[in-house]
């Protein structure tokens, strides 16, 4: 997963629990959890997955985990953003903060499911970090449902990383 990353941000590291694979059980879990009002699936793999961080010494000195956000007019529709329960059961296993307010989308976009591969890329101006200020130097575990092609994550982590020192560590439910 980490050469996903090779030469577009510093990244310290990166995992996912399930590959996932079109037609398969991770894709039907996944719209389970996105698509079809599941929200407890999102909880139940983070609960799995920080019990697994708990033990990797590189994950130790995490001190703040923060999703992927949506925008609002999207959490407002869904009833909740879909990888909240994940990220919060991983900083409860890591006993670590975690915040949906330090990173923010501020423009809807379409699900990156109906766009090619290269206009993925492209998508810095959609998140912003109003207040650099609790990011100062830490190390932050940046969490998301799937990864594909890697965008929305590096353009996430680039705003992140923007005036404020800090270190990316990356942790998502699948990889594509």
């Amino acid at each position: 997963m980490r050469n996903i990353f090779y030469g577009r941000f510093p990244l310290v590291e990166a995992t996912a629990l399930f590959r996932f694979q079109k037609n398969g059980i991770t894709q039907e879990i996944l719209h389970n959890l996105k698509y079809r009002g599941q929200e407890k699936i999102s909880p139940f793999f983070g609960e799995w997955l920080g019990s697994e961080l708990q033990t990797i010494e590189s994950y130790g000195d995490i001190d703040m985990v923060i999703p992927v956000p949506i925008h609002r007019q999207k959490r407002r529709k869904r009833g909740y953003n879909q990888v909240t329960g994940f990220g919060m059961e991983i900083a409860k296993a890591l006993e670590v903060p975690f915040s949906e307010k330090v990173l923010l989308k501020t423009s809807k976009t379409n699900s990156q499911v109906f766009k090619k591969r290269i206009t993925r890329f492209g998508t810095d101006e959609i998140f912003t970090v109003p207040n650099a200020d609790p990011l100062r130097n830490k190390h932050i575990l940046l969490v998301d449902d799937i990864i594909t092609t890697g965008a929305t994550l590096e353009s996430c982590a680039t705003q992140l990383l923007k005036d404020s020192g800090a270190k990316i560590s990356i942790a998502t439910i699948a990889i594509a």
